[in-house]
């Protein structure tokens, strides 16, 4: 299923789209290699994590205030460090690959440097 993009909503950012495919990526690549057991655990905070990203920034575009954006930016950052932190554990379980890890860490550099450049920008939107 494609989205209709909106070039007057969060859909057109660049930085929303790589944390979209970075969510994706997290559920058919990961979420079906846990154990059963993680489930609950792992496994919902890796989802939680991985959603967070993605809505943090729609909802830090929905706000008219530069600064209140700002922070749900900072959150949605927060949350790529979080998601990366549940891969290591995945990794130090071994519940994924180094290699399956290391595409994972590619893909949260992209996106994190993709989130402080637009962080910088409405920055400097704010101070304009």
């Amino acid at each position: 299923m494609t989205i209709q993009e909106n070039k007057r909503d969060f859909t057109s950012l660049d930085v929303w789209k790589k944390c979209r495919e970075l969510r994706l990526k997290i559920y058919k690549k990961v979420l079906k290699l846990l154990p059963v057991e993680k489930k609950y655990n792992l496994n919902d905070q890796i989802r939680r994590a991985a959603v967070s990203i993605t809505a943090n920034i729609a909802e830090g575009y929905g706000r008219f205030n530069y600064q209140e954006s700002i922070q749900y930016y900072r959150i949605s950052r927060g949350s790529i460090y979080e998601l990366k932190d549940h891969l290591i554990t995945c990794l130090d379980l071994k519940y994924i690959s180094a290699e399956l890890f290391q595409t994972f860490e590619v893909d949260i550099e992209e996106a994190t440097k993709l989130l402080n450049g637009y962080i910088r920008y409405i920055k400097g939107k704010k101070n304009e």
